[in-house]
């Protein structure tokens, strides 16, 4: 598999890149075969991950609603040391 060295990006769309792979929680690499894959229509019937079919299917969370439920579970987590005497 080749290699391809991308010089003078604008700013703006490193930035938009970054923010893509952070998201989504894929390498800068990734995100930019994703993207180049969707621009030319060769990505079709390429098959994905297992995790991602999954994702497709139940859904996924951000960092956000991540974060929100875990903050909604924390009292779940302390433990009742009279209740296991």
């Amino acid at each position: 598999m080749g290699q391809v060295t991308l010089r003078g990006l604008d700013p703006e769309l490193e930035k938009e890149v970054r923010k893509r792979a952070r998201e989504s929680r894929k390498s800068l690499n990734r995100v930019i075969l994703d993207i180049l894959q969707q621009a030319t229509g060769l990505g079709k019937g390429k098959k994905g991950s297992p995790a991602e079919s999954l994702k497709q299917l139940a859904g996924g969370w951000g960092e956000e609603e991540a974060s929100h439920f875990l903050e909604a579970i924390r009292s779940c987590e302390q433990i009742d040391e009279e209740m296991w005497k």
